[in-house]
């Protein structure tokens, strides 16, 4: 008989708790994608029309190319980002790049709260709620960011379930009333309307430096890039999906179609006899995109631990979902204003960073020892600053 290679049992000593893999995946292709399926339909419609497939895939391929950057340096390295600038850059430059993500991720979580916000009052209350209604979502939130990334990626084993359920639920009850030839013919707008529908939709697309703290707290193993790429890409297919059967039943009024997720089902014939059963589906698919919304803003204050340390990290939670909380409150009477802000002025800012960052963070690799032993099957990924807590 062969020799079994038994797996040694985890060092409990050194307290730390890597995300598996599966997590991260389902992360990726069941979490992040649902807050592409609200407003972001309308956006690409309002520019591209039938054509709203191109720019969405433009989108897609340009967070990739900042996730593939990740990848690489995580599978030659074998070390997180974070570490790597401490080593070569000291703790220093560590904390004002952590500083600088904790700002981007805030900065990132504005026009998603204020949608979710609407949606909830839209979808959920027949008459018009008090202001106060959303405010359960900060408790929430303010709970999440005093736990560990680990925490939050366990949610995404839950979401598996519920994702396919409420997805292919909606998808079953729409496609039979949706006209896929509306999509036809291709390229039929100029190259300047696609680029009008990416950059008016850079706001709601950060996908690649969502991950980068998670990469760093997991048990990331080789090939497990192949994994992750796949989960993306698997992701991004139920957008694709989700937007052909969207603009095949709304067509030239699908610009003005808000809360999209919540409207494509409800001509399913079957709905005059046994009522609104698909806003069942719907309230699940909304559980999935408030996790997608606070995501965000755990991770913001997840780099303001790793600048000010553990010990503050209630209070940084408190600050950072209060001062959110007030935004929320005060500022969603100017939701055209700051939607145009964000779309037409600052649209640039998104792919500078989400992009921008991981491709600077090539530069990490300059100097490294040549012929460095790649990490095998069953070796976890080394800890830096501020991870696996």
């Amino acid at each position: 008989m062969k020799h079994v290679q038994r797996i040694p049992a985890p060092d409990k000593s050194k307290n730390i708790a890597l995300i598996n893999t599966r997590q991260l995946c389902f992360l990726t292709a069941f979490i992040l994608p649902v807050s592409k399926l609200l407003e972001t339909p309308s956006l690409f419609a309002k520019n591209a029309l039938g054509d709203l497939l191109l720019p969405a895939f433009l989108q897609f391929l340009l967070q990739f190319i900042g996730l593939f950057a990740l990848l690489f340096i995580t599978e030659k390295t074998g070390k997180s980002i974070f570490q790597l600038i401490e080593e070569k850059l000291g703790g220093i430059a560590l904390k004002v790049f952590c500083s600088l993500l904790a700002v981007y991720y805030l900065f990132f979580a504005l026009l998603p709260l204020l949608d979710a916000e609407k949606f909830i009052h839209a979808v959920f209350y027949d008459t018009a709620p008090s202001r106060f209604t959303f405010t359960p979502f900060f408790f929430l939130s303010a709970f999440a960011c005093v736990k560990s990334l680990r925490h939050f990626s366990r949610m995404a084993d839950l979401c598996l379930p519920l994702f396919l359920i409420s997805f292919v639920g909606i998808i079953f009850m729409s496609a039979g009333e949706s006209d896929f030839e509306a999509l036809l013919p291709w390229f039929e707008f100029p190259a300047s309307k696609i680029v009008s529908a990416v950059k008016n939709t850079t706001a709601h697309f950060s996908d690649a430096l969502l991950l980068l703290p998670f990469l760093g707290s997991s048990d990331y193993q080789k090939g497990d890039g192949k994994k992750i790429s796949a989960a993306f890409w698997l992701g991004a297919f139920f957008v694709f999906v989700f937007l052909a059967v969207f603009y095949g039943i709304y067509t030239t009024l699908a610009p003005r179609q808000h809360y999209a997720f919540s409207k494509v089902a409800q001509y399913f014939s079957a709905l005059k006899t046994v009522g609104r059963v698909d806003l069942l589906l719907v309230y699940l698919l909304t559980a999935i995109l408030l996790l997608s919304t606070l995501l965000p803003i755990l991770l913001s204050v997840f780099c303001l631990r790793t600048v000010f340390g553990e010990k503050f990290s209630m209070v940084l939670s408190i600050v950072i979902n209060g001062g959110l909380f007030a935004f929320v409150l005060y500022c969603n009477k100017y939701y055209n204003f700051l939607y145009g802000l964000f779309t037409d002025r600052l649209w640039w800012i998104f792919p500078a960073f989400s992009v921008g960052i991981p491709l600077f963070c090539l530069l990490l690799l300059i100097g490294n020892r040549k012929g460095g032993k790649p990490r095998q099957k069953g070796k976890k990924l080394k800890q830096g600053v501020g991870y696996a807590r």
